[in-house]
C-alpha cells in the first residue's frame, strides 16, 4: 500500500487549504484513514480520521469546526479541508492508513501505512 499526500502550502492566518491523500496498491474494502501532524520539536499528534465504509469521523478538539475530513471511495482518496487556519496549525501533515480498521482511532500505533508528509505553513 502506498499513500501519496498533497495540497500543503503557505497561507495567511484565516485562510484555507485542502489536503489530499490517495491510497494505491492492495487496499481493502474497509479501512480507516487518518491525518496526523508534527510541528518542529513536538510529537506527532492526531488530527482527524474517517472510516471508509461508514464515513464515521473523529477530530482532535482544536480543529473541530474548522477542519472537515471526507472521502472518495471510488478514488481511494481522503481529503482534509482546513478552514480558518491559525499559525499553530503549522506542521508537516501526514496521512496514515489502518488497513483492517473498523473504527477510527486517535492512536498512531493503529496505523500501519504512512504517507510522506506535506508541509502546511500558516503565517500570522
Amino acid at each position: 500500500v502506498q499513500l501519496q499526500a498533497s495540497g500543503g502550502g503557505l497561507v495567511q492566518a484565516g485562510g484555507s487549504l485542502r489536503l489530499s491523500c490517495a491510497a494505491s496498491g492492495r487496499t481493502s474494502s474497509s479501512y480507516v484513514m487518518g491525518w496526523f501532524r508534527q510541528a518542529p520539536g513536538k510529537e506527532r499528534e492526531f488530527v482527524s480520521a474517517i472510516v471508509k465504509r461508514s464515513g464515521n469521523t473523529i477530530y482532535e478538539d482544536t480543529v473541530k469546526g474548522r477542519f472537515t475530513i471526507s472521502r472518495d471511495n471510488v478514488k481511494n482518496t481522503v481529503y482534509l479541508q482546513m478552514n480558518s487556519l491559525k499559525p499553530e496549525d503549522t506542521a508537516v501533515y501526514y496521512c496514515a492508513l489502518d488497513l483492517s480498521g473498523q473504527y477510527a482511532s486517535r492512536s498512531r500505533t493503529a496505523y500501519e501505512y504512512w504517507g510522506q508528509g506535506t508541509q502546511v505553513t500558516v503565517s500570522s
